[in-house]
Order: structure tokens, then sequence, then C-alpha cells
């Protein structure tokens, strides 16, 4: 039906992204009546083509953006509280080229990266003599010392889905493949219409809008609204390329290149490895953004200086990219554009708050800022509520993981280990949910795609926003990575074939 119109609420937000569905659960955990719309899946775009760290950003502190790493550093081991389903603790090596950065640089860097924030569960940094450690098994010769340190790492697109399913649970709206085509004022209020995928709309009336539309942030604005944009936002596409797996140890690596710019090479889905990103200006449309050849070479390139097994374009089994909407800082070098955040708030009538900028690791304290500046203008006062509480699935005996897995297996000994680990690694205690008390495999329902049952595809569907195979095999998991290139047409004519 085209034109309905829905109750008034408090909060309109446009973006699903790490953003948007942050601010949405906080809001819906607040007591406020909120919709999301998000105009493609949730995570399609920038908060799915992330490196998946949560980290401070030690690379930051070149650039003196020590606000910015502290407050990092700060929420890294709070994400990992809540949520050890989907985020743990990952030890990096950083082999050391003397030519590129003197030791004491390091050294002095890495120092501020243990203290500027207290630490519980993250061991500090120290010295590696790659001639005896096991990280320097996989590196050509010559490689003699390194420096560790610890960040975490972050099932990305996961970790937007889940705050969208709490704020969903605590109230929230949440609309996938809806757009909002056109925002007006109308007293007090917005009147937003928002349109779905098959061309019906729907009108919301909004008390206050948060603008969380990632790279479509300016152009939200200047398109669908009566306000414009006095922040400009730049582009960076970062892409990475996933490879056979490279070496065996469970640690990460940060490799150095003569630009400055540094990689990533990071174990990733058991049989492979993840290398990169790279950081280039893009001008082009942020829905087809994609890597080029020269990304992929610059890449193999520069894992090629560090490991023995040597690796070229045609080794490459999966790339993806995104671009991050950066706010425009005027420099010249794509990689020192911060990564902090800043918000835009429009009160000629009712709030209308724009966010430019931002990184997953600040994503919950970006949400907490947005809505101290939004409160006041909607004539309303509650308290933070984020800190310390789990994501959902989060709630792990002690948040210990591998605990978990062993109680799970031992509960249910008819069903295969390897798919109990990886739906505790994605859905964490939810699992009991979408097993619906399902204790052998013949009741999973139909096995669809191999190890990929009824129990799990009803679960997505029905609690996870997913409609699309895309949807399933690449962002609530990464089983595409594992199934044969058939998998995901198969897995759509099933869903066709579903009812709604």
């Amino acid at each position: 039906m085209n034109g309905t119109a829905s109750a008034p609420v408090d909060l309109l937000i446009v973006g699903g992204g790490i953003n948007g569905a942050g601010i949405a659960r906080d809001a819906a955990g607040r007591g406020l009546s909120v919709v999301l719309c998000e105009k493609d899946d949730l995570a399609a775009h920038t908060s799915s083509a992330s490196t998946k760290l949560i980290h401070g950003g030690l690379r930051y502190l070149e650039y003196y953006e020590f606000g910015l790493v502290r407050k990092s550093l700060q929420e890294r081991e709070l994400l990992l509280d809540a949520a050890p389903h989907i985020m743990w603790p990952l030890r990096f090596v950083l082999p050391h080229a003397p030519h590129l950065r003197p030791a004491w640089m390091i050294r002095a860097g890495l120092f501020l990266y243990d203290h500027l924030a207290r630490r519980r569960r993250l061991p500090g940094s120290e010295g590696l003599d790659l001639r005896r450690h096991e990280a320097g098994r996989p590196l050509k010769p010559g490689w003699s010392k390194a420096f560790a340190y610890s960040d975490g790492w972050v099932e990305d697109a996961r970790l937007v889905v889940l705050n969208a399913v709490d704020a969903r649970e605590r109230g929230a709206r949440i609309l996938t493949r809806t757009r909002c085509t056109r925002l007006v004022r109308d007293g007090d209020a917005w009147i937003a219409t928002l349109t779905r995928a098959d061309g019906s709309t729907e009108t919301v009336r909004a008390r206050g809008v948060v603008n969380a539309a990632g790279p479509w942030v300016g152009q939200f604005l200047s398109e669908s609204s009566p306000v414009q944009p006095t922040r400009g936002v730049r582009l960076v596409k970062g892409s990475h390329v996933i490879v056979p797996k490279l070496y065996d140890h469970p640690y990460a690596y940060i490799f150095q290149n003569e630009d400055k710019r540094i990689i990533f090479a990071i174990p990733y889905e058991h049989d492979f490895t993840l290398v990169g990103t790279t950081d280039v200006e893009y001008r082009g449309d942020a829905a087809k953004v994609a890597i080029d050849a020269q990304e992929v070479a610059y890449l193999c390139e520069l894992a090629n200086r560090y490991f023995a097994r040597e690796i070229a374009p045609a080794d490459v089994v999966w790339s993806y990219s995104g671009v991050r909407p950066l706010l425009d800082d005027d420099s010249d070098d794509p990689s020192s554009v911060t990564r902090d955040y800043r918000f835009e708030l429009d009160v000629r009538g009712p709030p209308l708050l724009s966010i430019f900028g931002g990184k997953i690791t600040t994503y919950r304290r970006l949400a907490e800022e947005a809505l101290v500046q939004l409160l006041p203008p909607l004539g309303l006062s509650t308290k933070p509520w984020t800190l310390g509480v789990p994501l959902p699935g989060g709630d792990l005996p002690g948040a210990d993981f591998e605990a978990y897995v062993a109680a799970t297996i031992a509960k249910y000994p008819a069903l295969d280990p390897v798919l109990l680990r990886r739906w505790a690694r994605a859905y964490g205690s939810r699992l009991e949910k979408l097993l619906g008390g399902a204790t052998s495999p013949a009741e999973l329902g139909e096995e669809v795609l191999p190890g990929v049952y009824r129990a799990e595809l009803d679960h997505l569907r029905r609690d996870e926003f997913a409609t699309t195979a895309e949807d399933v095999l690449w962002r609530r998991t990464k089983l595409g990575l594992h199934l044969p290139r058939a998998a995901q047409a198969r897995l759509d004519d099933w869903l066709a074939r579903q009812p709604a």
C-alpha cells in the first residue's frame, strides 16, 4: 500500500551501518520510540568492509591523534566483554624495518599504546626475536627483530546486526531495503517519506532525525532534506584481499611499507589470510566501490616483501572494498585524514543530527554522545545504559567463549561439534534460540546447503533481518568462502520459495 502513515515517533534514524544501529539500540534502551531505515541490508557497505579490528589505532599516534586513540583503547576492552562470541583478543607482530621507523620511535609509540588507557584483559607490548619465535617462521630470511602488541578482532557485520537486534527487542522498528526519499519540517516534527524496494511508501512523523548515512551523509542532506551540509566528507577507499592461509600460528602481522603506510595480514576463517588495507582517494559512486588491479598488486607486493610464501593476484580467492566517509581536512595524504567523528546539529525547528566520520571501535561512545546532543532539543532527559551491557548472545558465563563451546558440545552430543562451534561463534548464547529444542540433525530441518540447515536460515530470516543469499553468506556469516560458487544461486532460489 502506498502512502501509509505510522504512529509518531521520537527518533527516525537514516542509515543501517554501525553508527545508525548503535544509536537505535541506545535510544530504544532509554525508552525512546525509534524507527531506523536502511536503503539496503544492514552493514551492506562501509560497516562490513573494515579490517575487522577493535583497536586503538596504533598508527594514529604518528598524527598526534592521542584523544582518538585513548577513546578507542577505552572502548576496546568494553566491547570485548560485551560480545565475546564475535570479538576476541588478537596479538600483532610488527617486524622491525630500521630504515622506515627507528626502534626507539616504535617502543615509544607502544609504550603510549599500552598506557593511554587501562588494560584488564590484554597483555602489553614486548620485543620478539624472530629467529626463535614462531612468528618468524613464515617470514623471509633476514627478519630478526619484531615488536608485539595486543588489539581485538570483530565480526563487523555481525556487530551491526546484533545492535539492530537489540534495538528491535527494546522496541525499535528496523526497516531494511527502505530509503528515506523526502524529509520536510512540519511544525515541531519532521515528516519523512520512506520508500521500500517495491516502490510502496510509508510516512513517518518524527520529533527528531539522525542522519547516519555514512558515505551518503552529505548527499542525503542535499537531495532529501531542506538542510544543506556545512562539512565536507572525503571518501577514502579501503580494499582487502583474501588468500589461502600463509601460516598456521594465531598471530596477526602489521607490515610497514616504504610509503610509510601499513598493511595487516590476519588469520581469517580458519583456511585463509586476510591482507589489507589500501587508502585510495575515491570519487565514484560509493555503492559501486570495488578493488582495482593496482590495489591487488600493491597488497601482494607488500606481503611478498615479508612472507616466504609469495602470493600473486591469481591467488586471491575473494576481495572486498568499502569507502570510509572521513572528515575532509584538505590533507594531501588519505592515510592522515582523521578517523574521529564530528556532529552537525541543525535545530532550526525539530532537530536533525548528521554524523561525519567515525570508526567501529568507538561506535558505542558515538551513540552516547549523539543522544547527549539530541535529548535537550527533544525535551528529554535519560541516562546512558549501554556501558557493560552485553549484546545479544554475548552473555556467556565469565565471558569465556571456549568454556561455552565445550559446554555446548557436551550438551548436544548428537550434533556435529564443528557446526556447534561455528554457531557459537556467530550466535553466542542465542544458539539455544536457533536450535528451538532440536537435539539431533534430523530436527534441524532441511540441509539447504552443506552444513546450512533450515533452523539456521529460519533464525536469520526471523531474527536477523536477512532476506537474500548475499545477506546470509557474506554478512551474517562468511560461508560464501567455504561453499561452492553455485551455493548463492541455490540459496536465493530456496529463499524465493519461502513464505514471507
